[in-house]
């Protein structure tokens, strides 16, 4: 199962509105979306959902998102287990931090920071952050998430430049 993660989308209209081609291209491949908040638009989730299946949570720019998305949710895919949040706190001991919130996830996803981010976890998760694919920030470029998951296990991690 092919997964694209995405975090701080920060989307006021739609998706084509400030996606890449790229990124577009990579959504529209893919078996399933996780996005770790801040999408920010009604319009552009609905889109999101009408291309693939998209899991989300609410960010902290997600004013109109509120009671529609979770603040934290867990869904398996492909037998792996995936707990998504969007701020993770301060990177000192974000890995032990997240593995004590979510016991029993395979991968934790987070966002805010626009920072990338992948630690594993002695004998705990995988936590990442895909960045963001529309405003880089302090990073060389902007980015998103790609996951395989393959009979029940994360196959691969890896960033793509968008």
């Amino acid at each position: 199962m092919d997964v694209v993660v995405l975090a701080d989308t920060h989307l006021r209209g739609g998706l084509r509105t400030r996606l890449s081609e790229a990124a577009m291209a990579a959504i529209t491949s893919a078996d399933a979306v996780l996005h770790a908040g801040d999408v920010v638009s009604a319009v552009a989730l609905a889109e999101l959902q009408a291309l693939v299946p998209t899991y989300a949570v609410l960010g902290n720019n997600d004013a109109e998102l509120v009671g529609v998305l979770p603040e934290t949710l867990v869904v398996e895919l492909e037998g792996v287990r995936i707990a998504m949040v969007h701020n993770s706190g301060a990177a000192d001991g974000r890995g032990a931090r997240m593995a004590k919130r979510f016991p029993d996830a395979a991968v934790v996803v987070f966002g805010h920071s626009h920072i990338p981010w992948h630690e594993v976890v002695p004998g705990g998760p995988v936590v990442v952050n895909p960045g963001s694919p529309t405003d880089k920030r302090s990073q060389r470029a902007t980015t998103i998430g790609r996951m395989r998951l393959v009979g029940g296990k994360l196959e691969s991690w890896y960033l793509q430049e968008v």
